[in-house]
């Protein structure tokens, strides 16, 4: 095991409770909020391990984010190796536009690998590094999927941006009231394995080579559609200007965040788990280089992705199409 590694579990009665991010050496310090704000609300008498997939990530941040294991907390990093999948993976990013760097590079793909990589386990959790855990984590790995593949909470903005309604139901072909966010995730690792996910999200890949606004997260709900539960708003929580006092986990999603706006709902929340990370110092000096050019292209952005929705939303029948049961 690398020094970098921690993970002996010695509450040996305890199942493993596994928790995967993935990041960029750029999102390190976002992924140690989130990591810490995880950290501090888990239960004494269970054990955790969090597994962070990366491509470059520095000897420094790993040291980092390594201070951040506690007594029944555990870190794990895991280099993403060039296989067949990966690199049909980044061939297609790499002519894509998606929603500009934020969904296009490879990284937001990693977990579509979780099931492939960790035979070990059964079950686990994903979480992207926007996240802020307000509760026991373990609560959302003990809930029962039955016969479900995965767990996910259908995508509000979906629901609330029509362009983005038009383009999920039209282009991707997948009712709004189903449509799924991908950025918190409740998985059956032994069902995705069945499926031979990996397999199926390439060969659709391959064949359409789609042009897509959110690309990995079309291809879980067009793959998955049917075989995901929905999960309870609180544990996927979009900011509010009044946090409901039962939330689980925010996640400040798309462009708006934290460490560059000082108006996003829910904000401190981010702050207040920043402390102790060893990165805010970092996050500070960040926000503080972060200028009103930064903001505009920001807005920029935004208004083509939701130009590129509303274009695509014309089609006449879906980009994709669910691949055949097995």
């Amino acid at each position: 095991m690398s020094i970098f590694n921690t993970g002996i579990n010695h509450l040996k009665k305890t199942k493993v409770v596994p928790i995967f991010l993935t990041i960029t050496d750029d999102y390190a310090k976002y992924a140690a909020v989130a990591i810490h704000s995880l950290m501090k609300h888990t239960n004494p008498k269970r054990y955790y391990r969090v597994i962070v997939l990366y491509d470059k990530l520095s000897i420094p941040n790993r040291w980092r984010l390594r201070n951040l294991v506690t007594k029944n907390c555990a870190i794990q990093f895991h280099k993403m190796k060039y296989n067949l999948y990966l690199q049909i993976i980044m061939r297609y990013c790499a002519t894509k536009t998606g929603s500009g760097d934020f969904f296009s590079a490879a990284v937001y793909y990693y977990r579509a690998f979780i099931a492939r990589m960790f035979p070990m386990y059964e079950k686990a959790i994903y979480i992207d590094s926007d996240t802020v855990l307000l509760d026991d984590i373990g609560k959302l790995f003990d809930i029962d999927l039955g016969e479900y593949v995965l767990a996910a909470r259908v995508d509000p903005k979906v629901s609330a941006i029509p362009q983005f309604k038009n383009y999920v139901e039209n282009a991707v072909g997948i009712p709004a009231k189903e449509y799924v966010n991908s950025g918190v995730l409740l998985m059956n690792l032994k069902k995705l394995r069945k499926l031979h996910y990996i397999t199926k999200m390439t060969d659709l890949i391959k064949e359409y080579d789609a042009d897509l606004v959110a690309p990995d997260q079309d291809y879980l709900n067009v793959i998955l559609r049917g075989k995901i539960m929905h999960l309870d708003s609180n544990w996927n929580l979009q900011p509010e200007k009044e946090m409901p006092k039962d939330a689980k986990l925010v996640h400040f999603n798309l462009f708006k965040k934290p460490w560059f706006y000082d108006d996003v709902d829910g904000g401190e929340l981010f702050w207040n788990a920043a402390r102790g990370t060893g990165f805010l110092g970092d996050l500070m000096r960040g926000k503080e280089k972060y200028t009103l050019k930064d903001m505009q292209m920001n807005e920029i952005q935004l208004k083509a992705l939701l130009e590129k929705a509303e274009k695509l939303s014309k089609v006449k029948e879906p980009l994709l199409k669910t691949p055949p049961e097995e």
